[in-house]
């Protein structure tokens, strides 16, 4: 049995059967068996049954908030935002079913004709932070392009993607379509990637397992869109606007208590405002309401589990520069943390995932490039500066998916999301999303 965990209490919500090779097996023959009928569903039709699923997610927002917020520990008002944003993703990719197509190609003797075409049964792989969240951004372009599906939850983190598989079946979408596997990523993960009937991974999660991913897809030439960890950077010049800078920055580190792949966890200040951009981040920081995730004035909750909260206590030694509160008593809590770094530190180089941010002075332009880049990822970023010309000039120049200018804003339905480097690859949400979930097929008729 998989135990599932409240991380602000520690006590046990719910216990479900663990699934092994053979149930994965099972999910991906009905998820083959019903590809031949979805892919045949008119484009609008099939639209039609999207957009009635993102309605019953949006008629049972509260419930799926409450199941997110239990199990993953996060904020309500965190949690009822995230399933906002699941709807909008399912409205979004009914719209676009008909929108996502092929062209005609003018060439000698004939007619050229491209067509997209979907790829059969594909395994989505979540991960913990974000569960219901990240699997409509996987779901939702799989299905408008007339794929079927394995989803495969973490074993931490279940209960959302379940719930949302009974919304399946009820908006409509036949059984088969939507096919959800909560078991370990050793045994169902690793057999969704290697099983010869799925045509393409979508998988979420830390950098170490993709390799493991594409290692594993390479013996049938799977295809793979990976989406992994970060170290973004957040780069604060003198002449931004210090104090909306600072007020933003622990959002950006300390949302979701750190678990976030964009988390903007190296915050590189120009050193000419370095000591006053300090004092404007500790302030901030302090004021970041940490507790019960149930209570709506509650902005950062806990850890996923105990062992992770270890994991997070060895990236901090010795004195920081601040370190908040956090509750006594049941719960993997653990406290907004700053520390000033070097860039070579193990704190600016590796992936925290927790609520820990290093602060990094830099000398000017070039050096807050060269600083920003000196990382194996490259997923999100901020640039701080009221000068435009040079706002353009640092998004040009960081090597970084997803950038944000005078904000620290990541994540949008219509707009494409996903890293360079060890971040990954491919992209999600947005009409690129698309491209990954179908392959292009050329017909040339001829006319002679």
């Amino acid at each position: 049995m998989i135990a599932v965990t409240n991380p602000a209490t520690e006590e046990t919500i719910a216990e479900l059967p663990e699934p092994g090779v053979a149930e994965t097996d099972e999910a991906v023959a009905r998820a083959k068996a019903a590809f031949p009928a979805w892919r045949a569903v008119a484009p609008a039709d099939r639209a039609r049954l999207l957009r009635r699923l993102a309605a019953l997610v949006e008629e049972h927002g509260e419930e799926l908030a409450g199941i997110e917020s239990r199990n993953v520990g996060k904020p309500i008002s965190g949690a009822r935002a995230e399933v906002g944003m699941v709807a909008d993703v399912f409205h979004f990719y009914a719209g676009a079913v008909d929108k996502h197509h092929g062209e005609t190609i003018p060439v000698a003797g004939g007619v050229d004709l491209t067509f997209r075409e979907p790829l059969g049964a594909v395994g989505l792989i979540v991960p913990w932070n974000f569960p219901l969240n990240i699997a409509s951004w996987k779901l939702g372009p799989a299905l408008a392009c007339g794929n079927t599906v394995v989803l495969k939850p973490a074993e931490l983190t279940p209960l959302s993607a379940l719930r949302l598989g009974e919304l399946v079946l009820e908006a409509g979408i036949p059984e088969g379509v939507v096919n959800v596997v909560a078991g370990k990523g050793s045994v169902v993960g690793q057999r969704l990637v290697e099983h010869p009937d799925v045509a393409k991974i979508g998988f979420t999660g830390s950098t170490e397992v993709g390799r493991r991913v594409m290692e594993g897809a390479a013996g049938t030439i799977k295809r793979v869109t990976l989406e992994l960890g970060g170290k973004s950077a957040n780069v604060v010049f003198a002449d931004a606007d210090l104090e909306g800078a600072a007020a933003a920055a622990p959002y950006a580190v300390f949302d979701n208590a750190g678990q976030d792949c964009c988390a903007r966890s190296r915050i590189f200040v120009e050193r000419s405002a370095y000591d006053r951009f300090l004092e404007l981040l500790v302030e901030a920081t302090k004021g970041v309401a940490v507790g019960d995730p149930r209570d709506e004035a509650t902005e950062m909750g806990p850890l996923i589990s105990a062992a992770h909260r270890e994991t997070v206590s060895s990236f901090v030694d010795g004195e920081p520069l601040f370190r908040g509160e956090s509750p006594e008593g049941p719960g993997f809590w653990f406290p907004c943390t700053l520390v000033e770094a070097t860039n070579d530190d193990r704190i600016a180089r590796e992936e925290v995932f927790g609520p820990v941010a290093a602060v990094i002075p830099f000398e000017d332009e070039a050096d807050a490039v060269r600083l920003a880049n000196d990382t194996p990822f490259g997923l999100s970023g901020s640039i701080w500066t009221r000068d435009g010309a040079r706002a353009l000039r640092l998004a040009r120049a960081l090597d970084s998916g997803v950038l944000s200018v005078n904000s620290n804003s990541s994540v949008r339905v219509a707009t494409p999301f996903g890293g360079f480097k060890q971040s990954g690859f491919g992209r999600e949400l947005g009409m690129q999303a698309l491209d990954g979930y179908s392959e292009v097929k050329n017909v040339f008729v001829s006319t002679e």
